[in-house]
């Protein structure tokens, strides 16, 4: 290796070392949203160590083709400790800081959907919803009323020809009609009372 390759490595060392300082304050500003699940604490704790591990030796393989020296170590371990002493407190203050100005613009952006998109499609769908109520309550209206004058001269002929029949048969009919009309009452409190429970 040469001194040019090993001073490469060196640098590309101490700054991946810088960065996993870097990743790994990140990494902890964000832990708390996560640290009641014992799971995905494990989740997260392997895959973060796991992924920064595989960067390092990619950036090791780019620049010395993946070879491990006593100094490589020494010079990761170095730019992570300079970060800790020296950048460390500086960047969680400008982290902090991005992350407020994020959920500012987070923020404004969604109460301008909720102005332009969100609250006109409500008012659009309850428009249509209303429109469709009043046709179907016209188209009802309608429909009883022709309905109506459909049935009341067939309601008429069954009058008459009830009055024709013999006595013993509209005593008959009037059984079944209050047998029909008890039935029907029974229906309706159990329906009643089961509309009742559900609310």
């Amino acid at each position: 290796m040469s001194l040019s390759t090993q001073l490469l490595t060196m640098l590309s060392m101490i700054t991946g070392g810088l960065s996993t300082g870097v990743m790994l304050d990140t990494f902890r500003r964000f832990s708390p949203y996560w640290k009641n699940r014992r799971i995905m604490v494990y989740v997260m704790e392997i895959g973060f160590w796991f992924t920064q591990t595989l960067l390092l030796f990619y950036i090791l393989f780019l620049v010395n083709g993946g070879e491990i020296r006593l100094y490589i170590v020494l010079a990761c371990l170095l730019g992570f400790s300079f970060y800790q002493a020296i950048l460390s407190n500086s960047y969680k203050k400008l982290l902090e800081h991005g992350i407020r100005l994020a959920l500012v613009i987070y923020r404004f952006f969604s109460r301008l959907v909720q102005i332009f998109i969100i609250s006109p499609i409500k008012g659009i769908l309850f428009v249509i919803y209303a429109v469709l109520v009043w046709l179907l309550k016209l188209f009802a209206s309608v429909f009883f009323f022709i309905l109506a004058i459909i049935l009341k001269p067939i309601q008429w002929l069954l009058r008459g020809l009830y009055q024709l029949l013999p006595k013993k048969v509209q005593r008959f009919l009037l059984k079944i009609a209050g047998f029909y009309s008890t039935i029907k009452n029974n229906l309706r409190k159990v329906w009643n009372r089961v509309s009742w429970k559900r609310r």
